[in-house]
């Protein structure tokens, strides 16, 4: 089903590249039909273009509203060569058959981000451009349709060979016309109805992965990563990477001060706050050396020669920051594999979606954090100045580990946590032990726990090991027997009123 290409329609918005498929046309002596901007693009070249309006009998009109929509545009695009009663029709009507359309639609998501006018936006909803997508795609037999500019470069490979196409590769031009489409509307749906009314889920791009969470299952991200971050170096990122990158950017947005996170399973096994960068590490480290081994790094500040340095001791899958000295990323290169990534953007959409049973779950991201003046002190003992920073350091944790979650801290310093247990003292347990593995002292460390405590058997024994202080949400039954601890005991504690489950 190899097809020549003799008659053109080309409709489009940005013209990038668009010079090179229009000379390879006129080369194999294609006749192109084109509108308003695009064909006065095309003449200027000095190319032979014809003026659809002079096809069609009618100007445009409405402002441009309206330009292709008209029967001997999408005759020529829907007429089937082996139907009798199309062929008689077309020549009864003069209607030409196109074998080419090429179509770049108004920028409707670009213009989203660029204004708020609601009349700007209605303007960019294309109505003749997806109609000749859809057309175009649905008549693939007969028709190749190239529906955006991202698909000009492949379609000049096959110019290069001919102006011929064959039926796999106008039925693959026809798969993205209808990607092309869905995701236009997709799109529409959302701004319509406020991202509120239904699921309208689409993501441009699509990038392999090296497999997904085990060798045995393969892996696709959908989206544009290069939004997010720029691969400076290093092996091709796999379905964990991604999991754990994402986890350690939405933890360490939660910190100001220069602070590196360390990432094991979606979780911080090492996190610090300091002035230094360096220091920062060090204490992060320090946290649980061992788990660091084959983990994440995030950092919120450019690294430089001497964090580098520290780092590169470690081996380590990722790491990711704003910036790297010369030098630092010099140094960090010395492995092969190590993937370094420079960071782009921190703002991620503001729902969250998993894949369950037979659909899909909605919900929107946990965008909240408690500061000091959300903690309210329900103990006789107040925390000092000192505790109430770590309590908040300590929450900002737990907020991003796997429930039941305790995170103990000390100094702005990650000590111990507990992850992903199914009961709250077996977490507080986990976190004493790792705490305790490494050195650490716990008199005087506090307690974060994401959600509230159903028994006052948790601060007994935050109470033997000499924490401090604590933060939880509140809210159980049985708060006063905690708080009555508490106050016997000499700890404090605060409630903030906000679970932070992560599952």
């Amino acid at each position: 089903m190899l097809k020549k290409i003799q008659t053109a329609l080309i409709s489009v918005y940005y013209k990038d590249r668009l010079d090179e498929i229009v000379q390879l046309l006129a080369a194999a002596d294609v006749k192109i039909f084109s509108t308003g901007g695009t064909y006065n693009y095309i003449r200027g070249l000095g190319i032979s273009v014809e003026k659809v309006e002079d096809l069609t009998g009618y100007p445009s009109i409405l402002g441009g509203r309206v330009k292709t929509l008209h029967p001997k545009i999408f005759g020529g695009i829907l007429g089937r060569s082996d139907k009798a009663t199309d062929r008689d029709e077309m020549k009864e009507y003069e209607i030409p058959a196109f074998d080419l359309v090429i179509v770049d639609l108004y920028p409707f998501e670009q213009t989203l981000r660029q204004t708020t006018d609601e009349n700007a936006i209605i303007e960019k909803i294309d109505i003749g451009g997806i109609s000749l997508i859809r057309a175009g795609g649905k008549n693939y037999a007969e028709v190749c349709i190239v529906p955006s500019v991202e698909h000009y470069e492949e379609f000049i490979e096959i110019l290069k060979r001919g102006a011929m196409t064959t039926l796999e590769e106008r039925r693959r031009f026809a798969g993205y016309a209808f990607a092309v489409s869905s995701h236009y509307d997709a799109a529409i749906s959302n701004w319509f109805n406020g991202d509120d009314n239904g699921l309208r889920l689409s993501k441009n791009g699509h990038s392999p992965l090296r497999y997904g969470e085990n060798p045995h299952q393969r892996g696709v991200f959908y989206g544009q990563m290069e939004e997010v971050f720029e691969k400076l170096r290093g092996k091709e990122l796999s379905y964990n990477n991604l999991l754990d990158l994402d986890a350690g950017l939405n933890l360490l947005a939660e910190f100001e001060e220069p602070t590196i996170a360390i990432l094991k399973h979606n979780n911080a096994c090492g996190l610090a706050s300091r002035h230094l960068l360096s220091e920062a590490w060090e204490a992060a480290l320090a946290g649980d050396p061992v788990s660091a081994f084959g983990g994440i790094i995030v950092a919120n500040r450019k690294v430089d020669y001497a964090t580098a340095q520290q780092i590169n001791e470690l081996f380590f899958e990722a790491i990711i920051a704003p910036d790297f000295e010369e030098s630092a990323f010099r140094t960090l290169s010395s492995r092969k594999n190590r993937i370094i990534l420079q960071l782009r953007s921190g703002v991620f959409p503001k729902k969250q979606y998993k894949s369950i049973l037979n659909g899909i779950l909605a919900q929107e991201r946990d965008q909240q954090t408690e500061g000091p003046e959300e903690m309210k002190t329900v103990t006789a003992k107040v925390p000092s100045a000192a505790e109430l920073e770590d309590l908040v350091f300590a929450n900002k944790i737990v907020k991003h580990t796997r429930s039941n979650a305790i995170v103990l801290a000390k100094d702005k310093q990650l000590i111990g946590s507990g992850i992903g247990q199914t009961s709250r003292v077996d977490a507080l347990k986990q976190a004493i032990a790792k705490a305790k593995e490494f050195g650490f002292s716990l008199n005087g460390a506090v307690m974060a726990s994401d959600a509230f405590f159903p028994f006052a058997d948790s601060v007994e024994i935050a109470s033997r090991e000499g924490i401090a202080a604590v933060v939880q949400p509140g809210g159980s039954v049985r708060d006063n027997e905690t708080l009555d601890f508490c106050n016997r005991a000499g700890m404090s504690m605060v409630f903030t009123g906000v679970r932070h489950f992560k599952h």
